[in-house]
């Protein structure tokens, strides 16, 4: 038994040094080490042996079992160091390559045209006011001389949650809102941007859903020719100096005198296109005087206050000075859109 240990113990190393993979290796582990291995097949016979040759044989035994699990474990670590100096041969990364650029987004193109007309009129003194998008009728209508049942609430029909709280239609119950905070003591100097809704149906020009900024100016000899300096200034901010304005009367229920504002169109410069369907102007926002009513309904004084207000849409202003014939792509997040107005 003495020499057949021996035996298994040089072919097993032999096995072990030859063992091209880890598979191979394996196999040679269960051939020599398993149940039903060459040592446990040797130890089969030692009940045959007697007492004083049985703890011999036994020691024997284990030596050789060890001398060859210490072989399988050297020859498997340099198996698995192999292995990976090949794996990392193979898989090789050129650290020296430039990384992949990362493509950075950029803010939304209304929202740069509503920080560039902040940025203009915060320049000018004026404070930037919000206010709640669930409004109460008083507010959205009634503070602004738009009592129940007057037929200019038609123009701005909503979205109503009960017959008192509705989605708001403009930002003027900001205005109200604020000229109540000042207890009628003026100066109060404004502008209001924000979400507002209308029960429109989606197309082209018109959305339920849409951008504005109206802004207002109340205080002591306040006249209209501080309006018509005001709103000159925007259009030559926004569209250029060569810009020209003219202002149209018009009606809005909340300002009186009240005005349309157009602005020289800039691709036929006023002589008349498709654009301007031949008249040589685009309509791009409405203003006026502020009501005496709206400023006695807030606790000022009409004969010693009066005041001009302003009202735009972001989307227009934005849809002119880029060139976007359709309002519906401010909305509809398409990539490829919004791209090309990353930096303006």
């Amino acid at each position: 038994m003495k020499e057949r240990l021996k035996e298994i113990k040089n072919e097993a190393l032999e096995q072990i040094q030859s063992a091209a993979d880890e598979k191979k290796l394996q196999d040679v582990r269960v051939y020599f080490l398993g149940k039903k291995g060459q040592i446990t097949e040797v130890l089969k016979g030692m009940g045959k042996l007697s007492k004083e040759e049985r703890p011999v044989i036994g020691q024997l035994a284990n030596e050789v079992r060890d001398e060859i699990t210490e072989a399988l474990e050297s020859k498997q670590t340099k198996l698995e160091q192999a292995a990976l100096e090949q794996q990392l041969k193979e898989e090789s990364i050129d650290v020296t390559l430039p990384g992949r650029p990362v493509q950075a987004g950029g803010p939304h193109l209304l929202r740069n045209v509503i920080r560039n007309i902040e940025d203009l009129f915060t320049s000018m003194g004026y404070a930037v006011a919000e206010g709640p998008e669930v409004e109460t009728d008083f507010y959205n209508f009634e503070s602004l001389n738009l009592p129940k049942n007057h037929p200019a609430r038609d123009m701005q029909d909503t979205f109503f949650i009960t017959e008192e709280l509705l989605m708001r239609t403009q930002t003027s119950p900001v205005q109200a809102r604020t000229l109540r905070k000042h207890e009628g003591q003026g100066p109060v100097k404004i502008i209001c941007p924000g979400k507002v809704y209308r029960r429109d149906t989606d197309d082209a020009t018109h959305s339920h859903q849409f951008t504005q900024i109206e802004g207002l100016y109340v205080d002591e000899n306040i006249r209209m020719s501080d309006l018509k300096g005001t709103l000159n200034t925007f259009a030559k901010h926004m569209f250029g100096e060569d810009r020209a304005i003219r202002l149209r009367p018009s009606f809005f229920p909340f300002t009186e005198p009240s005005v349309e504002m157009d602005i020289s169109c800039k691709i036929c410069h006023g002589e008349g296109c498709s654009v301007c369907k031949g008249s040589g102007w685009i309509e791009i926002l409405g203003a006026g005087m502020v009501h005496p009513n709206v400023l006695e309904m807030a606790g000022f004084d009409s004969k010693k206050y009066s005041g001009f207000a302003f009202g735009m849409g972001p989307e227009r202003i934005a849809m002119l000075k880029y060139g976007v014939e359709d309002i519906r792509h401010f909305y509809t997040n398409d990539v490829r859109f919004l791209k090309q107005f990353h930096g303006v």
